[in-house]
């Protein structure tokens, strides 16, 4: 009881166990704890993500957690295109056991994988899905909000032309972020001009072909906010190979805060995602779930980001 952290269990005698457990350095066993209460103390991350310093920061949020409960931490990686990817999640808890489940974007999104889950009677949490009004447990951030927010900052620097690249369509959350350029550009009472808006994929490479075509236009974006941080990387490439000065000519500011933000020259203006206060937030809330045994209990939690000022905006020249 005490190794458990169970009630019931007088001060005194805790204190005594408590004392044994650090001198004979005892560790419950992970399997015989299994085999006696019938359950896996696992819980299970879907993934789906290219960028990898998106996956370190989630994952690290959700082992945080996971360990405080004294549960471990299931990677699963899936693919959110592939067809049978509800067949292989029910495979995946099958074989591991797993207790709850912890879905990522884009697969927080991902039709179908709700349906399996819930016919499965498995409690998850989603974080970061486009549809915040859904009757389940989920953590947001203020995508919307924010991104009218870096509107507002590089309109309050003087520029009037500026430019945004979208986010991967299959991803609902990064399109919440065009949703706040919209808002944003609404706000400060300027017009989007349809040329300088560009579909992106939330890659540099997608980032590169971007820039090309802002860059290149004959009236050019004195600044481009990208919808993630490797997009916006992609347009400080060009520009640099374009000879535009950085900010002088041109601001960039992206979204997510990843390291690359503080690597790029110059540093990266961007949105601080909370992503591994999430993902903490989002274990916590699904060891909560499965310890109460209240599946049905609907929790909508907001973590709003932070807009983080650095060298790649300045007023236009």
């Amino acid at each position: 009881r005490v190794a458990n952290d169970e009630p019931n269990v007088r001060q005194s005698t805790r204190a005594k166990v408590a004392e044994a457990i650090a001198d004979l350095e005892y560790l419950p066993d992970p399997s015989a704890r299994s085999l006696a209460s019938r359950r896996s103390y696992l819980i299970g991350l879907l993934h789906d993500n290219p960028s990898a310093s998106y996956l370190i920061s989630i994952q690290n949020g959700a082992l945080g957690s996971s360990r405080e409960a004294g549960y471990n931490l299931l990677l699963h990686p899936c693919d959110y295109r592939d067809p049978e990817i509800a067949a292989d999640i029910r495979r995946m808890v099958r074989r591991t056991k797993v207790e709850g489940l912890v879905l990522t974007p884009p697969l927080s999104d991902r039709p179908g994988v709700r349906e399996l889950l819930d016919e499965l009677g498995l409690p998850y949490v989603r974080v970061a899905p486009a549809d915040a009004l859904s009757p389940d447990t989920s953590i947001f951030t203020n995508d919307v909000e924010i991104s009218a927010e870096m509107v507002r900052y590089l309109h309050s620097l003087g520029h009037r032309k500026i430019g945004f690249i979208i986010g991967h369509p299959d991803h609902g959350a990064v399109l919440l972020r065009h949703q706040g350029f919209l808002q944003g550009m609404q706000e400060v009472q300027l017009e989007v001009k349809p040329e300088y808006v560009a579909q992106g994929y939330n890659s540099f490479e997608s980032g590169i072909e971007c820039a090309q075509e802002l860059l290149n236009l004959p009236d050019r974006p004195t600044a481009i906010f990208a919808s993630n941080d490797e997009m916006a990387a992609g347009v400080i490439h060009v520009a640099h190979e374009m000879r535009i000065d950085i900010p002088g000519q041109l601001s960039v500011a992206g979204y997510d805060d990843v390291p690359l933000a503080r690597q790029l020259w110059p540093a990266l203006t961007t949105v601080r995602q909370p992503m591994e206060q999430m993902a903490r937030s989002a274990t916590s809330l699904l060891v909560q779930m499965i310890k109460t045994r209240q599946d049905e209990t609907e929790v909508q939690t907001t973590i709003d980001g932070e807009l983080i000022i650095r060298d790649s905006t300045a007023p236009p020249q």
